[in-house]
């Protein structure tokens, strides 16, 4: 994955509000944070997106992981 997405991913996992990702199931989560990074972010293209969810499924304990830190912290 190309760095600059990534930054720009990890960006938007940090300004959701934790309820918002912890709610949701794993498709779920993978196809909201998708759907936000590629309206959000206009240098990202369509053909991003299926590196973008693989990348995404392999991270999502890692998300999960990181919003239950925030709502204890």
């Amino acid at each position: 994955m190309k760095p600059l997405l990534m930054r720009q991913l990890w960006s938007v996992v940090e300004s959701i509000q934790t309820s918002t990702l912890l709610a949701l199931d794993d498709d779920g989560l993978v196809n909201f944070l998708a759907d936000r990074l590629m309206t959000g972010c206009p240098g990202i293209d369509r053909s991003d997106r299926a590196e973008l969810d693989g990348y995404l499924q392999a991270k999502v304990s890692l998300i999960r992981d990181l919003a239950n830190g925030r709502s204890v912290a």
